[in-house]
């Protein structure tokens, strides 16, 4: 998270080393021990659950300049999985020394504050979104909340990465995305969809 007053500048200054994982190959698993804190250097990392049922949960997809399970810096063991969805690098920092770091300099942990602040609104929008009903809405929505000034989102990793993260199945939402499209409401262009106009009710 460079962009976030800086916590990137000092996690560079602690000790950290980059980990190579293959597509699918995984960090941690849900219940093991907190041993470290981890940055997605280049690739995707998704964190995920399973549900009784056995449905696969994408909880969220970790891209280039994000932290992995900061919350669980606090804890005794990761709440999920950690999986690589392409071929990634990984910084890994050990939480002793990640928490020293914090507690010899108050303005980082700060910082850290700041960026679980704003994952914390990322998840209430998501939670937002699964209350809407209609597919086609739900998609409007998460489009309006992730455009640039120009209507436009760029989409990382895959549309069924996505579908997952807005409770959707696959099917559904290619469905949904293409009767939108042929609608005229979004268009899509390689890897952005673009909003054509702002909805009117």
């Amino acid at each position: 998270m460079q962009g976030v007053d800086g916590f990137a500048d000092w996690w560079d200054a602690v000790p950290h080393r980059a980990r190579a994982f293959g597509k699918g190959e995984t960090l941690f698993h849900r219940g093991d021990p907190v041993h470290a804190m981890f940055r997605v250097e280049r690739g995707q990392i998704r964190l995920e659950r399973r549900t009784i049922d056995g449905r696969l949960l994408i909880l969220h997809s970790a891209k280039s300049g994000e932290l992995i399970a900061e919350a669980s810096l606090f804890a005794e063991a990761y709440h999920c999985d950690a999986t690589a969805s392409e071929e990634s690098v990984v910084s890994v920092c050990p939480k002793a020394e990640l928490l020293a770091a914090m507690a010899a300099d108050p303005t980082r942990m700060l910082q850290l504050t700041r960026m679980i602040a704003h994952k914390l609104q990322d998840v209430r929008h998501k939670l937002e979104l699964r209350n809407v009903r209609s597919a086609s809405d739900r998609i409007l929505l998460y489009l309006e909340l992730k455009a640039d000034t120009a209507r436009s989102v760029t989409v990382e990793g895959s549309l069924q990465d996505l579908a997952s993260e807005l409770g959707l199945t696959r099917e559904a939402f290619y469905r949904t995305l293409a009767s939108l499209e042929r609608s005229g409401e979004i268009r899509r262009d390689h890897r952005q969809i673009i909003l054509n106009s702002a909805r009117t009710e």
